[in-house]
């Protein structure tokens, strides 16, 4: 590999707000206990993820506005390497409602600024001369509103040109046209998966593993070298060129779901960039999503609570 910086791409960064309420009253009026902001989107929940474990990272963007002020601000507070390429646009807010009585988490995500192409331009430029030292890269999260929906998969090929790994945590036709482009891992949830075989993978009692399987074996074929499938409480499914997968955490665990998929997503990239194999790679990455479900602030995990899932994540092979 070329590097040792894993190059986070956030295309539509986010400032997240959380609310915490004890019983959620969506007719009256609701008075927060806890009000947490933090600079969020998926990129930035994988970038901050990945320096909690210690990876050199780096976060390349867009953002605009007081909102991408406030974003780039944050960062840096925070320690998280980041640079913005400059949007017209104002940077879109996400806030998540987090009913601590009943256990459920709402969520609403503003939609982002439309990008121009001289910015995009400009943003893929500083891309291309950050792959020089980059280790993998981790393209996640929703296209801005301007890109074609090709743009995952032309930074995929760009990563391929200089010998770079990519992880690829997007969905709908994003997700489809950058697994083609051949990235190391593409990461799809059930729903995401689902979308693209074209059919329901499951009932009533979760999903049905041979066709989550088969499903993912589908999308391998149009390109990626690994599919990792999120099952949500049901863990994760491998299918790679090494064999195929399954990891199971220990139980379901109440909290916030928020940024647990992002968690996932660098626990991956983590184990690509030190070479884990398949089933340690995916035991960890299990274990950093379920210890961010337990975490009320997306991109935020307790290394206890990583270290105790460490030893109660299953890991078996897949039929």
């Amino acid at each position: 590999m070329p590097g040792t910086v894993i190059t986070v791409t956030c295309l539509n960064p986010a400032l997240d707000i959380t609310y915490e309420v004890d019983g959620v009253d969506w007719s009256g009026v609701n008075r927060p206990g806890q009000v947490r902001v933090r600079p969020g989107g998926k990129g930035l929940n994988v970038a901050r993820t990945l320096l909690a474990l210690g990876a050199q990272t780096r976060v390349l963007g867009l953002a605009g506005g007081a909102t991408g002020a406030d974003v780039t601000t944050a960062l840096a507070g925070l320690g998280v390497p980041a640079t913005f390429t400059p949007a017209g646009g104002e940077t879109r807010r996400t806030f998540a409602v987090v009913d601590t009585g009943r256990g459920h988490t709402a969520l609403f995500n503003e939609p982002g600024p439309e990008v121009t192409a001289d910015e995009y331009a400009t943003f893929v430029a500083a891309y291309e001369k950050a792959l020089a030292d980059s280790a993998a890269v981790v393209l996640s999260g929703s296209l801005p509103r301007g890109l074609p929906a090709g743009a995952y998969a032309g930074l995929v090929a760009a990563a391929a040109a200089a010998g770079v790994p990519a992880v690829l945590d997007t969905h709908g036709v994003a997700l489809a046209q950058g697994a083609a482009a051949g990235p190391a891992i593409v990461k799809p949830n059930l729903a995401e998966l689902e979308a693209l075989a074209g059919r329901v993978l499951g009932g009533a009692d979760g999903p049905d593993l041979r066709a989550v399987s088969a499903a993912a074996e589908e999308l391998r074929a149009a390109g990626p070298e690994a599919v990792v499938a999120s099952l949500g409480p049901g863990g994760l499914l491998a299918i790679t060129g090494q064999g195929a997968w399954r990891a199971v955490p220990p139980g379901e665990v109440a909290g916030n779901p928020t940024g647990a998929g992002d968690a996932v997503t660098a626990g991956l990239a983590h184990g690509l960039l030190l070479g884990r194999p398949w089933p340690e790679r995916l035991r960890h990455a299990v274990a950093l999503g379920t210890a961010a479900v337990a975490s009320p602030v997306a991109g935020e995990f307790s290394l206890a609570d990583y270290a105790r899932m460490l030893t109660e994540v299953t890991v078996e092979a897949s039929q």
